[in-house]
């Protein structure tokens, strides 16, 4: 659509835009002679199948050229049924332009009057809701005459980097034949679309010895019900406590007309992770493997609502402490997608950063470190737990103790010796180990609940531990 100033003008702009012919479709439907004689029942007929090839004969035979086109319905080879002719099209309008491609257009200003104009300036925007560039300025070296009917063309380019609609201004101001100065406007307006969309599924593993998860696992299928849509938490029985891994999970589906072809979709991990692409390559050999590495084809992706997913392994930093300053920061990393279409026109598009499972920083973290293998009733045992300052300045003294929660049920494991043990100050960024000593009134599945730590310089208790579950037996 364009739109120009008031008043007769000398010159008009003509715009096209420049992008990869399309396929021709032809779109009769083709037949085989075959349907119009005899029906497909006739292979099942053994007495009249053998005789239908020479009944057929002249009408399959290859047609001589007719200008009446007798013969253009009928299917000669099977690559007739897809209605593809050996024609391409040229683009007959902007057509659909899409978030990640390069916008090119060819631009002819004419001079449709009987005399020629002087002194152009021209000039190319592309405005959009948020900013206005610059395409083409010819201000410092105006061109000096179109002559009467004559023209002048130029090519603009802009890399789509916004969805909405779009306006490429076209802008000229020209001396007319009579000297008069005059200044001609024109807009062309179109739509930005998103060519796909990206939708992602984080999952966290962590690793967890199997002498102290054994002991819960009647409460494993409590813990993976409660878990949510958008992430998995899964347990593997080695390792230690604070091993992670986290995937990342990219379902991409395509939005266009057109089959998108990726070159290319790499996940850029942000500053604290490591990252690789997990691939279900199958059984190759290693020589297969190594071509395949080097000249990777693209993946398709069809159109209208094609899929395709991707994983990618993303590991902490090994270093602990970096891993401290970064908590509480739930950035992941941004995705880098470059496709081709049918014809090889190019796109590319970045996603924005990516989020995890937000993290929040906390002063302090009681974790267990070891449980016993064997307790025995009325024998007292010791639970080995792991007292971490996670800030830059140092906390405590503290004071570790079994509260009662407000329950008058009575326990079936208790601290044995004082009931409440200090613990001094931990320095910043670092831990202390605490051995309690504790006891079991009771034989069985028993559980220890309560754990708490009080600061007696902040006066203020913190989360208590997660209940634990011990097997008592008999002495």
């Amino acid at each position: 659509m364009s739109q120009s100033g008031g008043g007769s003008h000398s010159l008009a702009f003509r715009v096209m835009r420049l992008c990869r012919p399309s396929f021709n479709v032809d779109p009769p439907l083709r037949l085989h002679p075959s349907d119009l004689f005899v029906g497909e029942d006739i292979f099942d007929d053994p007495l009249a199948a053998p005789s239908l090839p020479p009944l057929l004969s002249p009408a399959t035979s290859s047609p001589s050229p007719d200008p009446n086109y007798r013969y253009r319905f009928l299917l000669h080879h099977s690559s007739d049924a897809m209605g593809l002719s050996a024609l391409l099209v040229l683009p007959q309008s902007f057509g659909a332009i899409y978030l990640g491609e390069t916008f090119c257009s060819y631009i002819s200003i004419n001079n449709s009057s009987t005399f020629e104009v002087r002194d152009i300036i021209i000039k190319a925007e592309i405005q959009t809701e948020r900013q206005r560039i610059l395409l083409l300025d010819t201000s410092k070296s105006p061109v000096e005459t179109i002559r009467a009917g004559g023209r002048y063309d130029f090519i603009v380019e802009h890399d789509v980097k916004e969805l909405g609609p779009h306006t490429l201004v076209c802008t000229a101001l020209y001396n007319d034949g009579d000297g008069e100065r005059k200044y001609l406007p024109q807009f062309f307006k179109f739509i930005v679309a998103n060519p796909l969309s990206v939708r992602t599924k984080v999952l966290i593993l962590f690793r967890v010895k199997w002498s102290v998860l054994s002991r819960y696992v009647d409460n494993l299928s409590v813990l993976f019900n409660s878990l949510g849509e958008s992430e998995c938490h899964v347990f593997i029985f080695d390792g230690d406590w604070k091993y992670e891994t986290t995937f990342l999970e990219a379902c991409i589906e395509n939005h266009t007309k057109s089959n998108l072809f990726m070159d290319q979709v790499d996940f850029e991990p942000a500053q604290n992770y490591t990252s690789a692409t997990l691939k279900g390559d199958g059984h190759h050999s290693e020589r297969e493997s190594l071509i395949r590495e080097t000249f990777k084809p693209p993946i398709l992706i069809r159109s209208g609502g094609g899929i395709y997913n991707y994983l990618y392994q993303l590991k902490s930093s090994a270093d602990s402490s970096a891993q401290l300053k970064v908590e509480g920061s739930n950035v992941l990393g941004k995705l880098q997608i470059t496709w081709r279409t049918n014809l090889g026109e190019p796109g590319r598009l970045q996603t924005q950063q990516i989020l995890g499972t937000p993290t929040t920083k906390k002063e302090m973290e009681l974790q267990v470190v070891e449980v016993p293998s064997i307790i025995n009733l009325q024998r007292p045992f010791v639970l080995k737990l792991s007292l971490t300052n996670q800030i830059d300045r140092e906390i405590g003294p503290f004071e570790v103790s079994l509260s009662d929660n407000g329950s008058y049920v009575e326990r079936a494991v208790m601290i044995n010796g004082l009931q409440s043990m200090v613990v001094p100050q931990v320095e910043a960024l670092g831990s202390t180990e605490i051995h309690l000593n504790l006891i079991a009134t009771k034989t069985g599945i028993q559980r220890i609940s309560g754990i708490t730590v009080f600061d007696s310089k902040e006066m203020k208790s913190y989360e208590p531990l997660p209940d634990l579950e011990i097997f008592v037996n008999m002495d």
